[in-house]
């Protein structure tokens, strides 16, 4: 058991999947939530299980990383995930001149891919828009946005972890030039307190800015939100996608008793300072509709945005759709920053528990710690089991 303090700032899926890995690696850890868990971008996202075919084309990696992932969540976290599998549909003739080169991206990442024939498609999913001339089956599938973090939160704290939420940082500690802990604020308490730790990790997501920006750290960051609507009707079962380059509204996934259409993407400074421009809703409907002519008649749920964490800087919305999805964890010490800080940027609900590995990883070289990752290997509790 080692005797190193680790506290995580960050109460969302990254967050949790980081104190999870520490625990199993014999790391004392400690998470601070500013707010209620998950109530920030991943309380927020589609709910896509992500195969990776999405990406395939314009990135090999991680495609192949999502595939990869898919298998282990699907191992370690059933009871959270729809492995209902996704359609990726032509609509127009480009459409259908994408298809080749999207089939053999997805080979080369190792996505098995089959092509269903438009009238088998159409019963499958008898509310697809008749007018599809190609259909091509992945293996996508859906993500309770909540209780797959809870899985991770609540195997955690099983194994010792600590957890406080309405729990917002608000400075840090240092010993000479290097950071010893965190101050947070207790809302619940409204009391100020100090926590000690050998080493902080912000898995802030959008956020990770400001909060480096407390030591006096700029970090490649920006917050890309995107709108997303939902009605009141489970329209298709499996994941429902546009078969073209990534655009706006052109997936469809089904939550529940729901069908949620998204999303848009814009950049912004501040990702608390987002609100859903009403013309993105009128373009979400009428993106929909071409998918499921249907899905604009039926009744409305919810629009809601969310602000992805795009690793990287952008000076425009085009700049910013052109980042990478992948993910990385940087060494404030070994940059111009102070030693003890770790932030983990970019990334994917889907890639969620590989995020926490390279992470971990980097925290025990820092430490010297051998203990080699079991999280691809270890299911993880209900997520019930956070509230026993």
């Amino acid at each position: 058991m080692s005797s190193y303090h680790v506290v995580v700032i960050g109460g969302g899926g990254t967050g949790a999947a980081i104190i999870h890995d520490l625990r199993l690696r014999g790391i004392e850890a400690t998470l601070v939530e500013r707010g209620e868990l998950t109530s920030g971008t991943t309380g927020r996202h589609h709910g896509q299980l992500h195969c990776g075919a999405r990406y395939a084309v314009k990135d090999r990696a991680i495609a192949r990383e999502c595939m990869e992932e898919t298998y282990i969540l699907k191992r370690i976290a059933a009871e959270s995930l729809e492995a209902n599998y996704g359609l990726f549909v032509a609509l127009t003739e480009e459409d259908e001149e994408h298809a080749p080169v999207f089939i053999q991206s997805c080979v080369e990442s190792g996505i098995p891919t089959k092509e269903v024939p438009v009238e088998h498609a159409l019963e499958m999913e008898p509310n697809l828009n008749p007018e599809i001339t190609r259909a091509i089956m992945v293996p996508d599938g859906t993500i309770d946005a909540w209780r797959l973090p809870l899985q991770f939160f609540a195997t955690a704290k099983h194994n010792g972890a600590r957890v406080h939420t309405f729990t917002p940082v608000t400075g840090f500690t240092y010993s000479g030039s290097n950071i010893s802990g965190v101050q947070v604020y207790d809302l619940k308490t409204r009391q100020e307190r100090t926590i000690k730790a050998d080493l902080v990790i912000n898995a802030t997501g959008a956020w990770a800015g400001q909060v480096t920006k407390m030591a006096d750290v700029e970090i490649p960051i920006t917050p890309g939100p995107g709108t997303m609507v939902a009605v009141k009707k489970r329209l298709n079962n499996m994941v429902i996608s546009r078969l073209h380059p990534v655009g706006d509204g052109d997936i469809i996934v089904p939550q529940r008793g729901l069908s949620i259409i998204g999303t848009t993407q814009y950049k912004t400074d501040d990702p608390d300072d987002i609100a859903v421009p009403e013309d993105d809703i009128t373009e979400m409907y009428r993106c929909a509709d071409m998918l499921i002519p249907s899905f604009s008649s039926r009744k409305y749920h919810a629009a809601w945005i969310a602000a992805r964490p795009l690793a990287g800087a952008a000076s425009s919305v085009d700049d910013a759709r052109n980042l990478s999805r992948d993910f990385n964890v940087v060494d404030h010490g070994e940059l111009d920053g102070p030693d003890g800080l770790l932030s983990v940027i970019g990334g994917k609900a889907t890639v969620l528990r590989a995020m926490a590995e390279q992470t971990v990883d980097a925290v025990c070289a820092k430490f010297g710690v051998t203990e080699a990752c079991r999280t691809a290997e270890t299911p993880l509790l209900a997520h019930r089991a956070y509230f026993a």
